[in-house]
């Protein structure tokens, strides 16, 4: 089975968010719009966000008593029961069948230290399931698309990473994610690259 994740569409990494990033509005739109054309393609489509804690610096995550890194530490961002931690508004919920909060009082960047609605983790949901292939979009490229892939190549996986579906950060440093991305093992293309029919 082929599973899409949808890596952090949320206000709070959009533009006019805490963390916003150039492009986040147009990802949610053009993922949604990916759906809707694609109806059948996908076993599973699961979506993250950040659900941060209010009432204290997450394990380090925030920044609270210096100026945040932007590498290490990070403006409060995500915050449980807040707009920013929703998700962006173009990105049609209807259309997500798995949800997954991750970081909950600990820095997490990666899809798989989430859990599910149900309290499942993410690789339980995917061997209940099935899933031998995961696509990757989101943001940001960098940052959580990154770390989610890898981790899906290490749960031995196939993974793609759709690169018109993804928003970074950085230009550089984008870049650079998508090259250690590919030399991992995953298939960088944009989403109009084909599938074989062996793949769905």
């Amino acid at each position: 089975m082929r599973a899409l994740f949808i890596i952090d569409v949320q206000n709070d990494f959009t533009e006019g968010g805490a963390l916003g990033v150039d492009g986040g509005a147009a990802v949610a739109a053009h993922v949604s719009e990916y759906l809707r054309a694609h109806p059948s393609l996908y076993g599973a489509v699961f979506a993250s966000r950040d659900w941060h804690d209010a009432t204290n610096d997450n394990g380090g995550h925030f920044a609270t008593t210096s100026p945040p890194d932007f590498v290490v530490t990070w403006p409060p961002h995500c915050v449980a029961g807040t707009a920013g931690a929703e998700y962006h508004p173009a990105l049609d919920t209807s259309l997500v069948d798995i949800h997954v909060r991750k970081g909950q009082g600990k820095p997490a960047y990666s899809i798989f230290e989430g859990t599910t609605d149900d309290g499942e983790t993410v690789p339980q949901k995917l061997d209940e399931l099935g899933v031998t292939d995961i696509d990757v979009v989101g943001i940001a490229t960098d940052y959580c698309v990154r770390a989610s892939a890898l981790d899906g190549i290490a749960g031995h996986r196939n993974v793609r990473v759709l690169t018109d579906l993804i928003a970074g950060v950085d230009p550089a440093s984008s870049a650079a994610a998508l090259t250690e991305l590919q030399e991992a093992g995953a298939t960088v293309v944009d989403s109009q690259a084909p599938i074989g029919d062996n793949d769905v």
